[in-house]
């Protein structure tokens, strides 16, 4: 009888932690991904890599109406010339094969129809997480000037899920 009890203990504590898994599972991806060691070379918390000095260059808030999206977008450009996109304070809803894209339109509409197919757009990678700070390397050569919108969109449903107009800081 205490065999039983204790089986059905340790049972029910190993499916208490099998249920938390995911929960926990998803707060560690809420948490800043580029939270890493500057000395390896890679992103620190300021979001510059080795301690570098950064220029700021644009700045916006996110705004959403279908998914509340919130935080700021704020475009840097290295000592060593790469431009940077960091999120902070953001978050927004969670969704299947979101992205992070710029636009050449001033703002973006939370439409269905968002972009429409002949937007001009600049991929910069899939959502990192949908909680916290984090990095995306904007490709040598874009013209800040001209995709002047950071968006977060998702492919499956052709829909924004918030977008920050940036503005020369």
């Amino acid at each position: 009888m205490i065999r039983m009890m204790k089986a059905g203990f340790v049972a029910g504590l190993l499916a208490a932690g099998i249920a938390a898994a995911p929960a926990m599972a998803q707060d560690n991806m809420k948490q800043d991904s580029m939270n890493q060691d500057p000395k390896q070379g890679s992103v620190n918390h300021n979001g510059m890599t080795n301690g570098e000095k950064a220029k700021t260059l644009y700045t916006g808030k996110f705004h959403g109406k279908l998914h509340p999206t919130e935080g700021r977008a704020t475009v840097y450009q290295q000592a060593d010339g790469k431009v940077l996109l960091r999120l902070t304070g953001f978050k927004t809803s969670n969704g299947p094969d979101v992205h992070v894209i710029l636009v050449a339109t001033k703002d973006a509409n939370d439409d269905a129809n968002f972009p429409k197919s002949n937007t001009e757009r600049v991929e910069l990678g899939r959502l990192k997480g949908n909680e916290g700070d984090q990095n995306y390397e904007i490709p040598a050569g874009t013209d800040l000037a001209k995709f002047t919108t950071v968006s977060i969109y998702c492919e499956r449903f052709n829909a924004n899920f918030g977008a920050a107009p940036l503005e020369k800081f």
